[in-house]
């Protein structure tokens, strides 16, 4: 049950996260940099120091017996962090949400699931465990069904552009940016994982299935510093600073609040994922690197949901939506064999 339990909290983080985005939406007067750094302020350095102060016990004394190595390098590897979810967002200016979802969501699923046992010299003894084959079948399925939802997102692109030209448009320019953006997004896993040793220095003082909030102290704070400091960059290019205090026209105190109200629930959407990822890391037994990939393909499948939910496939042609149902069938089908493979690797543990 540990394992079933551990699959529902990453659903609800999945979703969370798949939800985060549609509070933009109602920004206005706003540019990306100002929404994206207050957004972020919130969600990979404010709360993830909150949270950890409220559910970690002896805070202060778990980070002092924290290995200082273990600290540098989960902060470096949650900046690098930073800079693919950065190179993420450069990606869709040239090739577009889906084909840079597809790309470099189906990348970081791999490469994020495989890596830390790859590192840990791991990998060949995961393989020939219980339920091991079931597991990188899911993985093979998860990755299938992110590229068919990306095909679905490209032609529903192409459904609504019709004979439009987009000019945009350069998968020369946009390919290598997923492909950057994949490889270092998919270092946040490997930066949660090793973080372990300070979530289990946190489990000793008490901290219990919350453990992993400690190591966001870390992951989240070196991923806010990167993309801070490319904010502050664009600020200083289109002179844009002033925007936090209102001084925009057209736009009065009304919006300039709810600006910044959407930019904290957008925040807290986004933190959700993390929080709700730390419970269900922890109960995926003696597979616990597959919670990345558990999180990716939830990911995918609940923003397409949602795209559904809020009428974004409606002018799409009947060729599209059924490459939509065969993508979201094969998502769900691979999420259950992973489960499967978890649920084999603890019983032969036990």
């Amino acid at each position: 049950m540990d394992v079933i339990t551990g699959v529902l909290f990453h659903a609800v983080g999945a979703s969370s996260a798949a939800l985060c985005y549609t509070p933009q939406k109602k920004v206005v007067k706003w540019s990306w940099q100002t929404y994206w750094l207050a957004q972020a302020f919130v969600c990979w350095f404010l709360l993830p120091l909150v949270i950890a102060w409220l559910t970690i016990p002896n805070l202060a004394q778990v980070l002092s017996e924290a290995p200082p190595g273990v600290m540098f390098k989960t902060f470096a590897l949650g900046a690098a962090y930073g800079i693919g979810g950065t190179a993420f967002g450069i990606a869709i200016r040239y090739v577009g949400f889906s084909l840079t979802y597809a790309i470099s969501v189906g990348i970081s699923c791999v490469l994020g699931t495989l890596l830390p046992p790859l590192v840990k010299g791991q990998l060949g003894k995961v393989l020939q465990s219980a339920g091991s084959d079931w597991l990188m079948y899911g993985i093979a399925m998860g990755a299938l069904g992110i590229i068919l939802c990306g095909m679905a997102g490209r032609f529903k692109e192409l459904d609504l552009q019709k004979n439009k030209v987009d000019t945009s448009f350069s998968l020369a320019k946009g390919l290598p940016i997923c492909i950057l953006a994949g490889i270092l997004s998919a270092v946040y896993g490997f930066s949660i994982d090793q973080g372990q040793p300070i979530a289990a220095i946190a489990a000793k003082h008490g901290a219990g299935n919350l453990q992993s909030n400690v190591i966001y102290i870390f992951s989240n704070t070196g991923a806010f510093i990167t993309t801070m400091l490319y904010c502050l960059y664009l600020h200083k290019k289109h002179n844009t600073f002033k925007e936090y205090s209102g001084i925009v026209s057209n736009q009065n105190g009304g919006g300039l609040s709810l600006n910044f109200a959407m930019a904290i629930l957008t925040g807290f959407l986004w933190y959700g994922q993390f929080f709700f990822y730390g419970l269900g890391h922890v109960r995926m037994g003696n597979y616990k690197f597959s919670s990345w990939a558990i999180h990716m393909i939830m990911l995918v499948l609940f923003s397409a949901i949602a795209g559904l939910v809020l009428k974004e496939w409606i002018k799409s042609t009947t060729r599209t939506t059924r490459l939509l149902a065969v993508a979201l069938f094969v998502l769900i089908t691979a999420v259950v064999i992973i489960t499967y493979g978890n649920y084999l690797g603890t019983v032969n543990a036990s």
